[in-house]
């Protein structure tokens, strides 16, 4: 008969090796639990690697884990400028590989392992009876064919990059979406770089009102200016601006207010036909290249369209997780506990409070999601948010629950509140957090990687004061 393992002697098993999963595991190594962190790709950081040319507007010290950067220096690592703004590719060349290679953590990586599936050993999902005393096991796909692993708790931190959300409005591809993914790229091109050839002399469309499709038009303006016949249309499913231009000189972030600042600019030269309101709906190819349909047949179609850049946002996977038993919010697809912290309908200036492993567990005993697969389709995420995250579960898993509650968190300012008209000081970012209450520094967050347009309606009426209020208490 099988002998199940005691669970407490077998290894934490971490998923993703991105910045925030490899955070988890020099977390682990500093507390002294075995662990294994796998890896789908074949080598880390892989959604790093895809958009290494884009510089980010977040500068190195919110870039790096303070319990892995003691582990590098160590080693006679050198921390970079905490001031200067990094590529996606130097935060991988310059951090993240060398933490990667570190002896300590070095052996713990397994590359090219795809985690398919998780489950409790010899339990489905509706077994009750002794499942928390039970190993999980996670069914691995590699290049010797499947295995499985056994593990004592599971970090689910491979991310949402490889799950971009349709062009659709409703959630759905849009129709004729599937037939020309030849046009389509989802993500941030290299549209000054590798993919240059592509984009140059054509009519591109930009879709999406976050981040990356700022990064993306702002990349395509600059392809124009060398490149005659290069058009660019933009189009939001909104028509207030305010977020996506951001708080120019008032960012906490300068790099992402000069993006605003560069954008408007351009707005205003009238070098980017911008078309609100347009909720894409379907994709029809003719003799010019596509016409692109609103759902509102009443807005005139946008045609000739040679390419398309799809910056909707992502989405998580959960099909690997379907044998937990989950804790899912059935808007945001975030933790439920997390949910009401981070629901773009709620918090329009992007503020989060503070949170650790009790907003993050789930009704699965010693599982949890972290870093930008926490939130879900919530639009707005930052490294920081994630390597706390990380220290406060590890922390909760050691048993430190002291340490684990004792969460902290510093971001900066966004220098914009989408409040519609209310008041600022009821605001999330406003002068008040509440009656009487003076504003915590440490919960007044950043919009980071916002590229989910389909998370949150930018028409919106703006949520009760007391609910903006009450997201900074």
């Amino acid at each position: 008969m099988y002998q199940v393992p005691d669970a407490s002697a077998l290894p934490v098993a971490v998923i993703g090796a991105g910045p925030v999963g490899l955070a988890a595991l020099a977390h682990l190594h500093g507390r002294g639990l075995p662990a294994v962190l796998l890896e789908a790709g074949r080598g880390i950081a892989q959604s790093y690697e895809d958009f290494r040319h884009v510089r980010l507007f977040s500068p190195w010290r919110y870039n790096i884990d303070e319990t892995a950067a003691r582990l590098l220096e160590a080693t006679g690592w050198t921390r970079p400028d905490p001031e200067a703004v990094p590529t996606a590719g130097e935060v991988v060349d310059r951090y993240l590989a060398p933490l990667a290679a570190h002896p300590a953590l070095r052996a713990r990586i397994r590359l090219d392992s795809r985690v398919s599936a998780i489950a409790r050993r010899g339990f489905d999902r509706v077994k009750s009876a002794g499942r928390d005393g039970t190993p999980f096991a996670l069914r691995i796909s590699g290049p010797d064919g499947e295995s499985e692993l056994l593990a004592r708790a599971v970090i689910d931190a491979s991310g949402t990059w490889g799950q971009p959300n349709p062009l659709g409005a409703n959630g759905l591809p849009a129709l004729g979406e599937s037939a020309q993914q030849g046009r389509i790229r989802y993500g941030m091109p290299d549209i000054l770089g590798r993919e240059r050839g592509r984009y140059a002399g054509r009519r591109v469309l930009v879709v999406g009102a976050g981040h990356s499709a700022v990064g993306s038009l702002l990349a395509l303006a600059e392809l124009a200016e060398a490149e005659p016949g290069t058009a660019i249309v933009w189009a939001i499913r909104g028509h207030d601006l305010t977020r996506v231009l951001g708080g120019g000189e008032a960012d906490g972030l300068p790099a992402r207010g000069a993006l605003g600042l560069r954008l408007r600019a351009l707005l205003e030269d009238g070098r980017i036909e911008l078309r609100r309101g347009f909720r894409v709906h379907a994709l029809v190819a003719d003799e010019g290249g596509l016409v692109v349909h609103a759902d509102d047949a009443s807005l005139a179609p946008i045609a000739g369209i040679e390419e398309v850049i799809g910056a909707t946002g992502s989405r998580p996977n959960l099909d690997m997780l379907r044998e937990l038993r989950l804790g899912i919010d059935a808007a945001i697809e975030s933790a439920a506990t997390l949910a009401p912290l981070i629901d773009p309908n709620v918090h329009s200036c992007g503020t989060v409070r503070p949170h650790g492993h009790r907003e993050l567990a789930h009704p699965e005993a010693g599982f949890y999601v972290i870093g930008a697969k926490s939130y879900g389709r919530a639009p707005t995420f930052l490294l920081a948010t994630g390597y706390e995250q990380a220290r406060s579960v590890v922390a909760a898993l050691a048993g430190d629950l002291a340490a684990a509650d004792e969460v902290r968190l510093e971001l900066p300012e966004t220098g914009v509140c989408s409040v519609g008209g209310a008041d600022p000081a009821a605001a999330c970012c406003g002068a008040t957090a509440g009656e009487g209450a003076a504003p915590r520094p440490q919960v007044v967050a950043a919009a980071c990687c916002g590229d989910g347009e389909g998370a949150r309606d930018e028409d919106a009426a703006p949520p009760p004061a007391v609910r903006r209020a009450g997201c900074c208490a």
